[in-house]
């Protein structure tokens, strides 16, 4: 026999608990991403459950299983709320201070300078806003966007279509040859691994990483796998100790600025080939926030990062530049 309804009225917070509850499949994953207590969202699903006088959960299994009802009722939830977040994305779009949660996702690329300047700024700008800020691999970043774990994320444009989410284009970021500081075997003999210097290259998981292996592919160039690092900083090292030589980009090698006086960096020989950081969002995103984020970012990539790599490296100009 179903259970009375506990109350009249569906509460909207009930259906964003158990939304999340549903692809996390965790009650302490859901109280992290919520802010939360994990007893908070425990008596959230247990309301909604009384409320509908069905089981949504099997509450036996770990992780959490939806029940064929809690399936279905899920399919029309996501429907229902994502057409609730748009509409009230759309109606608050011009009221900045009015906005109460932003969770936006980074890249590594940016934690020198523009992401702490940004969250100063937004803080500002958005007083009773309350902030989640995640910084992550490109790839992860998107995952959370597509689970609507990440409401915007700053990351690089994947080469595969992104279906739901929409981008921005920000900057182009040109790759580039990073050698250790006195060499001077001609650049030619040192892509094409006639050099004795070994290729030190990102992890095959990055998308750089594949972004570099599709253009040495069509140049023809296999190179040994002799080194691979999923960090930016620590390959950095490894060049500036002479043990090797990268391909990079500007954007990258300006967070390296303690290894920059025993490193050289120049253009790529050959055909130039280049990534694009983008501001990705959700369809329901708020577009006063999109903008504002958008502007904030030009600007702060502009002064941080594009004009002191032009200082340095002339040679990049209209290279290294904010894609309009």
């Amino acid at each position: 026999m179903p259970k009375p309804f506990s109350q009249k009225t569906l509460s909207l917070k009930w259906l964003e608990i158990f939304q999340a509850c549903a692809r996390s499949g965790s009650l302490r994953e859901t109280a992290r991403e919520t802010g939360l207590a994990v007893s908070t969202v425990s008596h959230h699903l247990r309301c909604l459950e009384d409320h509908l006088g069905t089981e949504l959960f099997n509450h036996a299994r770990r992780p959490m299983v939806l029940t064929p009802k809690g399936e279905v009722f899920l399919r029309n939830i996501d429907v229902a709320l994502h057409a609730i977040r748009k509409a009230t994305a759309e109606t608050s779009s011009g009221d900045l201070a009015g906005a109460r949660y932003l969770r936006l996702g980074t890249i590594e690329d940016l934690d020198s300078d523009v992401t702490p300047e940004l969250a100063v700024f937004l803080s500002a700008r958005m007083p009773d806003c309350a902030f989640l800020y995640h910084t992550a691999s490109s790839h992860e970043i998107i995952g959370m966007l597509r689970d609507r774990k990440l409401d915007l994320g700053i990351t690089i444009t994947p080469p595969e279509r992104m279906r739901d989410l929409e981008d921005m284009p920000l900057l182009r970021d040109p790759f580039v040859v990073v050698l250790p500081a006195g060499r001077k075997e001609p650049l030619s003999d040192v892509v094409s691994g006639k050099a004795s210097l070994p290729f030190l290259q990102f992890s095959g998981d990055l998308i750089i990483a594949r972004q570099v292996e599709a253009q040495l592919r069509r140049l023809g160039v296999t190179l040994p796998n002799t080194f691979e690092c999923g960090s930016n900083q620590t390959l950095m090292a490894m060049v500036a100790a002479g043990a090797g030589w990268t391909i990079n980009t500007p954007l990258l090698f300006a967070r390296a600025k303690r290894f920059h006086a025993k490193l050289t960096v120049h253009p790529f020989p050959g055909k130039r080939f280049s990534r694009t950081l983008s501001l990705v969002v959700t369809p329901d995103c708020s577009r006063a926030v999109l903008e504002i984020v958008d502007q904030k970012l030009r600007s702060s990539l502009e002064q941080h990062v594009i004009q002191p790599s032009l200082d340095r490296m002339p040679w990049l100009k209209d290279q290294f530049t904010l894609i309009d």
